[in-house]
């Protein structure tokens, strides 16, 4: 007689957000399990009516009240078959950006505890998240150099500067910055406001903003967005 798979489907959910000029991800603590003492990526097993998507989406707001329009995949996670001790599990792991000081994270469902971690200070993870979270890392630095992430990461109206230090953050090193000026504004997707900065330290600075109309006609007439950092 063959024999029936026993494989779950889960979806892991990889959130990070820009603040301060520093990187974050949102990590959960969980309230039962061989794991409730880890920190982890939220996530969970899929329900056998929803997609991939919208079982990230309800696990992600069970789990610390965040809700992401956008999710973009990431990979497959399921080579280790004892990745999850309790049962053979595969998950597909999504990644989102988001501006942190627009949320309100509050821990619910399974999950006892919520909180952003600096990058760097990532604690060891439950099940195979650490390599989860590398490789998302590692898809967000190579999305710096085909797609204005800053979109989703900064709030409205901005410094360029800041975004300067948002490339230099993810990279974790320093940009030419007057070539990185140069070719941001050429592209004509960041546009210089008439609002200056309420920090009152030295020159008024002028406060930059994305044009999202700008750029989406641009991609729909074949527009290639590159930044070459080397």
């Amino acid at each position: 007689m063959k024999e029936l798979q026993n494989i779950r489907v889960a979806v892991d959910a990889i959130v990070f957000g820009y603040q301060n000029s520093q990187l974050y991800v949102l990590l959960i603590q969980q309230k039962f399990g061989s794991t409730n003492s880890y920190w982890a990526l939220p996530g969970g097993l899929v329900k056998n009516e929803e997609s991939l998507k919208d079982a990230v989406k309800r696990e992600l707001k069970e789990e610390t009240n965040v809700d992401v329009d956008y999710f973009e995949q990431l990979f497959t996670f399921g080579d280790d078959i004892e990745r999850d001790p309790r049962n053979r599990v595969v998950s597909v792991a999504y990644f989102a950006l988001v501006d942190p000081s627009k949320l309100e994270i509050k821990a619910d469902s399974d999950a006892d505890k919520v909180q952003w971690f600096k990058i760097n200070e990532v604690p060891k993870l439950a099940f195979d998240h650490n390599s989860i979270l590398k490789k998302a890392v590692e898809r967000l630095k190579s999305k710096l150099t085909y797609e204005p992430i800053g979109f989703d990461l900064l709030p409205k109206e901005f410094l360029f500067s800041e975004l300067e230090n948002l490339y230099c953050t993810i990279l974790e090193k320093e940009i030419e910055r007057r070539n990185f000026r140069k070719k941001i504004l050429s592209f004509g997707i960041v546009e210089e406001t008439e609002n200056y900065s309420p920090i009152k330290t030295g020159r008024p600075a002028k406060l930059f903003r994305f044009n999202k109309l700008k750029y989406s006609e641009l991609v729909k007439e074949g527009f290639h967005f590159e930044i070459k950092f080397a």
